[in-house]
């Protein structure tokens, strides 16, 4: 059986439906407004929340974010009436297991319960699986609970223990390098050497030197031998990052280096025996750099023997709130804070486009940890105004951004509030739900005189 929470503002509805669960056995709790079902939330655990959409204040919209924000294992099902299943229908997107339509039958709510409950144990089972496999496999840094993710995590435990060569590709920022650390932490190579190098970094002249070494006066400068880092990775793993930065003499070269499994130091005719596996990144469309012959063909084929496509942070937006939370008690850790995310900021990340991917995200909430104030991260802690700026959709330069809305939002309802009270701060702020520190600091910010 199940621990239910029941929210209508309708207490003849409200009691009948907690009626018809606790008849089958259910434990059942009732908030009769969607800010006291928030608050229970906050404070209690429950299977499974039953809230009616519309309602005054706070909607059933609002109590179905507060919950997946808080208990995102918790199942949510919302009441509608007729005319209202658009709404339904939005509410499961944003992550409602299902609705149902007033007037309903006991014997359709009990069902449709009691599959909220065989999915809540089963996605119960899979955290704990998730944690465990997490902990086998070493994958502690790629998070996400997405179709697209799990995919990742599975081919990576398929393709590790063998020798094949690995080609990443994605946006900037989808966390490639962390695909190839994982590649190689979970395969025979483990205890040898992950070398890394970033092909855009290193100029064209220096590139060979770098990672194939040189022999004394192979060029003006080279005083000694210098061994490469192909050589500094025999035994273990070797990820060329931005591997489309390289120019195609080199390339050439690489593709030797992978099928013979040997090297040539810069001014040296001897070959030199390497083993290594070869993982290659990059932010670039390959077929098109071959057709524009600035990539080699055979080079391509023989790195995309195993190929992982990153999808950009913006298609896999469900993964958003467990890298929040990954990120704020990683930066809470490193700065010796403990600070949360204040009200409109998850919202705001949900919606965000993300260019930069999870880089992007990252450095936002570190931003917003480092500048938090009274424990609470805010809009403005996380968001630079020229971001606010170039997140308005292109030719529409005067649509608000969900920023500006919550923005006007709060200075509305603080204005209206110090009206009321006669400019009683104090009274403002009790009224409001919140700290004086917490309001002067709003009004600061709105510039609210």
């Amino acid at each position: 059986m199940s621990r239910i929470l029941v929210v209508d503002d309708q207490r003849n509805m409200r009691t009948t439906t907690s009626m018809m669960l606790r008849s089958a056995g259910h434990d059942v709790d009732e908030a009769a407004s969607g800010e006291e079902a928030c608050e229970r939330v906050a404070q209690d655990a429950f299977d499974l929340v039953l809230t009616d959409l519309k309602m005054g204040g706070k909607d059933g919209i609002d109590v179905l974010r507060t919950v997946k924000e808080q208990s995102p294992l918790t199942e949510v099902i919302v009441m509608t009436a007729f005319g209202t299943i658009e709404s339904a229908v939005e509410a499961m997107r944003i992550g409602a297991y299902d609705y149902i339509q007033k007037p309903f039958a006991e014997e359709e709510l009990l069902v449709k319960v009691e599959r909220a409950g065989e999915k809540r144990e089963l996605a119960g089972q899979m955290s704990v699986m998730a944690a465990e496999f997490r902990e086998r496999y070493r994958f502690d840094n790629i998070i996400g609970r997405s179709a697209a993710i799990r995919d990742v995590l599975g081919r990576i435990v398929r393709i590790a223990p063998t020798d094949t060569t690995v080609l990443i590709t994605g946006e900037s920022g989808t966390g490639k390098e962390l695909v190839a650390r994982a590649v190689h932490a979970n395969s025979l190579r483990a205890d040898k050497p992950f070398v890394s190098v970033n092909c855009a970094a290193i100029t064209e002249t220096l590139l060979e030197s770098e990672l194939f070494g040189h022999v004394r006066g192979a060029y003006t400068g080279a005083v000694g031998a210098r061994k490469g880092l192909f050589e500094e990775a025999n035994g273990g793993t070797f990820f060329f990052d931005e591997i489309a930065e390289t120019p195609i003499s080199f390339q050439a070269k690489l593709l030797r280096a992978i099928q013979q499994g040997e090297i040539r130091r810069l001014g040296d005719n001897k070959a030199i025996i390497v083993d290594v596996r070869v993982i290659a990144a990059t932010n670039q469309e390959l077929k098109v750099a071959i057709e524009e012959k600035r990539f080699r063909q055979d080079l391509f084929y023989r790195l995309a023997v195993a190929r992982f496509i990153l999808p950009p942070l913006r298609e896999r937006r469900e993964d958003i709130p467990q890298l929040v939370e990954f990120f704020l008690q990683k930066f809470n850790k490193k700065m010796r804070r403990t600070v949360e995310l204040g009200e409109g900021v998850m919202d705001y990340l949900l919606q965000y486009e993300y260019p930069g991917n999870i880089r992007e995200l990252e450095n936002m909430i570190e931003q917003g940890v480092a500048l938090a104030t009274d424990g609470v991260v805010c809009l403005d802690d996380v968001i630079p105004p020229e971001a606010r700026e170039s997140s308005r959709p292109p030719g529409r330069p005067n649509q608000e951004t969900l920023a500006d809305v919550v923005d006007r939002a709060e200075r509305e309802a603080i204005e209206a509030v110090l009206r009321e009270v006669e400019g009683n701060k104090e009274r403002a702020a009790e009224i409001l739900g919140l700290s004086a520190t917490t309001l002067w600091r709003k009004m600061k910010r709105l510039s609210i005189g």
